[in-house]
């Protein structure tokens, strides 16, 4: 009787690189307030942004990940031709199909890798990295392409107090891969549907369809709801995370959350019992939330900066539209 086969896992991976692409428009608090009746000074209280990075009209989702593929490929010495997967997380990819991740394989000379896009919002990357992890530690993979990615200026309406004025545009790609010592702590993630209408589209496709007259669909939130919801129940996933890793507050390095709001960032430190001489990741100051793509995009800019160097362990987290969220602890690449 033959005896089946099964793929050879692998017991450690890691990341490997990164790679970063921001919109190349820098958009002010002044030049966005006057549709939403706001002020530079309001927003940078209610938000920690002074900028946002937003990409021009003719660049997509797709021009924006390659750039940042290209820059981890290159990082990390490899060529498309080394990828055996990738998982492309957006919401802001325009074709229901095929995959946007399937295009990218193509342009990067990665096919036949398998590829597919997750949607996850401001947890897909983390969402990403989990699975990438799982794919390489199974042998179903050597090298996992990630990519966060999003062109949120597409999908905004410019006289929405509520999410708009803190939306930008970016892509930011990681390569897992194997490993002879640990890189990659378990990832703790979940949903909570009952909160879905928190974070929403303004109406369906279909609603629009039917009624030409709605308009683009766009972004909206509740702000008041997401912003506790973040800012005291994300904590708690993110003390799973180091639990799960067997790490304390006290071994992090580098605390690199979703690019949310620069008070829940401050507030989830402050309740994680973080160091003091732990690295914070603050990117959103200047490159605006940018959802799936906001860890990775942070990410590069410490490293970038010599603020975290490879080798640092860092404690990653993502979280939103959904609701969903994802953490898990990593060594930097």
């Amino acid at each position: 009787m033959t005896t089946l086969q099964q793929a050879q896992p692998t017991q450690f991976s890691r990341i490997l690189s990164i790679g970063a692409e921001r919109g190349e428009l820098v958009v002010t608090n002044d030049d966005i307030a006057g549709p939403i009746d706001s002020s530079d000074e309001w927003i940078r209280q209610r938000t920690g942004i002074v900028t946002r990075r937003r990409a021009g009209a003719d660049k997509d989702v797709l021009d924006l990940s390659e750039a940042a593929a290209r820059k981890a490929l290159d990082a990390a010495g490899l060529t498309g031709a080394d990828i055996d997967a990738i998982v492309l997380s957006t919401i802001t990819h325009m074709h229901m199909t095929p995959s946007g991740a399937a295009i990218l394989a193509e342009r990067i000379g990665a096919t036949p890798a398998a590829a597919y896009d997750v949607s996850a919002a401001c947890a897909g990357y983390a969402y990403g990295i989990g699975q990438a992890d799982a794919l390489v530690r199974a042998g179903l993979a050597r090298h996992v392409l990630v990519i966060g990615a999003e062109k949120l200026s597409e999908i905004i309406d410019p006289t929405d107090r509520s999410i708009s004025f803190l939306l930008g545009d970016g892509a930011g790609a990681a390569i897992v891969g194997p490993s002879d010592t640990p890189g990659i702590g378990p990832t703790v993630w979940g949903s909570d549907g009952a909160k879905a209408t928190a974070i929403r589209q303004t109406h369906s496709w279909t609603e629009l369809r039917e009624d030409p007259s709605l308009g683009w669909p766009t972004l909206r939130q509740d702000g008041p709801t997401v912003f506790k919801w973040a800012s005291f129940q994300m904590a708690p996933i993110a003390e799973k995370a180091m639990a799960e890793a067997g790490v304390t507050a006290q071994d992090i390095q580098v605390f690199i959350p979703h690019q949310a709001n620069m008070r829940i960032i401050d507030q989830m430190k402050k309740q994680l019992g973080l160091p003091d001489s732990v690295v914070i990741a603050r990117d959103i100051a200047e490159t605006g939330n940018t959802s799936a793509a906001s860890i990775p995009l942070a990410a590069d800019r410490l490293l970038a900066e010599g603020q975290a160097r490879s080798g640092d362990l860092a404690l990653q987290i993502g979280f939103g539209a959904g609701l969903v969220y994802a953490a898990q602890v990593v060594v930097l690449p």
